[in-house]
């Protein structure tokens, strides 16, 4: 059992409240969640109900911990994020309610923690967990639904190894929304990632954003048909997947050795869709091999020590042939009424040298000019607005081809 301190110490228990309302929440809020795919076995089928169950997130290294009352589970905001955190023996972890989902409690199944039945946004409770163990605990109201969670203290159960810190990822998940740690699959040999998560403005993201794995685990990758197409690319060029946007489509790699290897959907990686796969116990400055061996990789980019600007993707090359594009489009229709104005300004000056009277010289019969046609400033102006019609075009394809609004909706 898990020893913990209780930092709420005013708290009663509400067991005849709290069974009323399970039964009132079951009856409002509609049937039990669908079961996740499986539960790990360190925890003996107590998240077997629980769709936001997603593995373990590594939270060793921090002497406070959060974890959201009201997060999306199933059917409605009845789970709690993340479901399951890892701890060190002395952390602290504060449960803050969101407001969303009427009212929650944190109850731990041993009965050694219980904090009150409250709705209001903001509000928080928290435990320090002192020893080793697993401590799970649920919502009395929402139980049915699945909302459950559970607290991994030290290296024991429900993770499947020692206790690991957090690799350093250099800043790769900063434009990431949906990273919330790193998810501990290890003692899985295959662990499934979903590609089309919310993340942030839509459905471009990885799920879960990092995965911990033991080398030789084969990671596989599903898209789930939102978001458009994507792919999975490994940062240092080691594995690619096609351009997928069909539902049920899947991309597998095997991991062999210890590393870090980070990876990107090449259409979204502007909209933070990226990834990494932590293969072993590597915590701590990590390493950077795309097959999880720590190196750089054949495919790694390598500095440039010129001036020379090129562009990082595919987005960086649209945006260039785009600005280029409407670039040389503006300079053809400025040049072309240059060149207009310039022999507007010839015309003048030749009449003006022509009609000025001279004497002694009889003056020839004039022949008045009238507007001539000017083929080579009207090929110009035409170039120009080729020019600008092809940039708005592509400029259209690339926002339709990052799975962005269109100007037809």
């Amino acid at each position: 059992m898990v020893q913990q301190r209780d930092s709420d110490t005013g708290l009663t228990r509400r067991r005849v409240m709290a069974a009323g309302a399970a039964a009132a929440g079951g009856a409002l809020l509609g049937s039990a969640a669908p079961a996740a795919a499986q539960s790990d076995p360190g925890f003996d089928g107590w998240f077997d109900d629980v769709p936001n169950y997603d593995g373990v997130v590594d939270r060793t290294g921090q002497s406070e911990v959060t974890v959201e009352v009201g997060v999306e589970n199933g059917d409605g905001p009845y789970g709690f994020g993340p479901a399951a955190v890892r701890v060190d023996p002395g952390a602290t972890v504060v449960w803050e309610w969101n407001g969303q989902g009427g009212s929650h409690n944190v109850i731990a199944e041993d009965g050694s923690y219980e904090s009150e039945l409250v709705a209001e946004a903001g509000h928080t409770f928290s435990h320090t967990f002192e020893s080793e163990g697993v401590s799970t605990y649920f919502c009395q109201p929402h139980r049915a639904l699945g909302m459950k969670g559970a607290v991994v203290v030290g290296g024991s159960g429900g993770g499947g190894g020692s206790s690991v810190s957090e690799p350093d990822f250099g800043g790769w998940f900063d434009d990431v929304p949906n990273y919330d740690g790193t998810v501990d699959e290890r003692g899985n040999s295959e662990v499934t990632v979903e590609v089309g998560v919310e993340n942030g403005d839509g459905p471009y993201g990885f799920g879960p954003a990092s995965i911990r794995v033991d080398p030789g685990t084969t990671v596989v990758w599903e898209w789930n048909g939102q978001g458009g197409s994507h792919n999975v690319i490994a940062e240092d060029g080691s594995y690619e997947s096609e351009l997928v946007a069909e539902a049920g489509h899947t991309f597998s790699h095997t991991f062999e050795s210890e590393g870090v290897s980070t990876y990107f959907c090449q259409p979204h990686r502007a909209l933070g869709m990226k990834g990494a796969v932590v293969v072993g116990n590597v915590g701590g400055g990590g390493g950077g091999g795309g097959d999880g061996s720590g190196g750089d990789g054949e495919g790694a980019p390598e500095e440039s020590g010129g001036s020379l600007f090129v562009p990082d993707g595919i987005n960086g090359w649209l945006a260039l042939v785009f600005g280029g594009t409407v670039g040389l489009a503006v300079a053809s229709v400025l040049g072309n009424e240059a060149y207009i104005a310039y022999r507007t300004h010839a015309s003048e000056e030749e009449a003006y040298v022509r009609d000025k009277p001279v004497d002694g010289v009889e003056e020839e019969a004039e022949v008045e000019l009238g507007e001539e046609y000017d083929p080579v400033g009207t090929a110009a102006l035409v170039v120009g607005y080729f020019l600008l019609i092809s940039a708005l075009w592509a400029f259209m394809y690339f926002v339709e081809f990052i799975g962005g609004p269109t100007i037809t909706g």
